[in-house]
């Protein structure tokens, strides 16, 4: 267990080096200058050339190396190891000013934002879409495995055909579609909650039951499979000869084997249901990570294009640990 943690943090810096070359490659060819944008930052020539040579933009090499270097934290280093930066923050001191730290992974200033640092924003947003994602993922877990062992219970009949058109529905249904219905009839026609709103636990059931009502639909189809062969093996058919009620059998004997597909595919759900919320994010005008990915691709903000990126990419990869951990406690039988 320890060697596939150590294996799994060690493959960690090349995966999200791959994808930061990558995403940064794709980021630098969309058109436009990320300095004259309407709605973004609208600096004077004079700063805009400025801020193209202080910050690489006007290079592709340069700015690779340089962003890489300040967002792995090696810059930071560099300067509290010289001192440089703890005689800046005496000098300070001594002259009544305050300095705040700068962080170790520094994700630069936003090009859009003024006065924003990519830090702060995702400081700000990063919560909410975990929030909304974590709520989601509990809803999608609860909903799917209830309606993939009802399915299980009984093939083909009228209850399992039932939640595989539901299941089909969740997954064929864009978000955008489920979230306009789910406002329409429960915001406007039923005004049981708010509409673009948020910090109350009523402005989060539309958005969480909108976000999870694929991954839901994907979970009861797991769970459905997962049962159904369970259900035909060995030992179940022992707990059962062994006089076991109906109940014992699903829930002790079936369902924990039957969860192993439905946890792994968790790994990868969870993070994207936290970070990657987009589309419910501007239907439910939520001020999460999405909001701010979408604006900072159309304005070409590469600052806050790479930090987003980059906090979804690790926290992918340690979601799919955990999981993998996991798996030991549900099956020990896995090395």
């Amino acid at each position: 267990m320890t060697w596939l943690i150590l294996r799994r943090l060690a493959q960690l810096p090349l995966i999200l080096l791959v994808i930061y070359t990558v995403t940064l490659t794709l980021a630098w060819s969309i058109p436009g200058n990320p300095l004259e944008n309407p709605e973004g930052r609208r600096p004077s020539p004079e700063v805009a050339e400025q801020m193209l040579r202080q910050y690489d933009l006007d290079s592709f090499p340069r700015f690779y190396v340089s962003y890489l270097d300040r967002v792995t934290g090696l810059r930071a280093l560099r300067e509290r190891m010289s001192g440089d930066a703890a005689s800046r923050e005496r000098a300070a001191a001594e002259a009544g000013i305050e300095i705040p730290s700068p962080p170790l992974f520094d994700f630069g200033p936003s090009l859009q934002y003024d006065d924003w640092t990519v830090n702060e924003i995702i400081a700000g947003s990063l919560p909410v879409s975990i929030t909304l994602g974590g709520v989601a993922i509990v809803i999608a877990t609860l909903i799917g495995v209830t309606a993939g062992v009802v399915g299980a219970i009984r093939p083909n009949s009228i209850a399992d055909l039932a939640t595989l058109l539901i299941a089909l529905v969740g997954i064929s249904l864009p978000s955008f579609v489920i979230g306009t219905v789910l406002l329409l009839v429960f915001a406007v026609w039923l005004p049981l909650f708010p509409v673009a709103d948020w910090g109350t636990a009523r402005s989060l059931v539309l958005p969480a039951l909108t976000l999870s009502l694929p991954f839901a639909a994907y979970i009861a189809r797991l769970t459905r499979f997962g049962m159904i062969e369970a259900m035909q093996s060995d030992y179940v058919r022992t707990a059962r000869a062994k006089g076991a009620g109906e109940t014992r059998v699903l829930l002790k004997h079936a369902l924990p084997n039957a969860f192993l597909p439905v946890l792994s595919y968790l790994g990868p759900a969870t993070a994207f249901a936290m970070t990657g919320s987009f589309v419910v994010e501007k239907v439910f005008n939520i001020p999460g990570m999405g909001q701010h990915f979408v604006a900072a691709v159309q304005n070409k903000d590469l600052f806050l294009i790479m930090g987003v990126v980059l906090v979804f990419a690790g926290m992918l990869v340690i979601f799919n640990l955990i999981v993998d951990v996991l798996y030991r406690f549900v099956d020990p039988r896995i090395a």
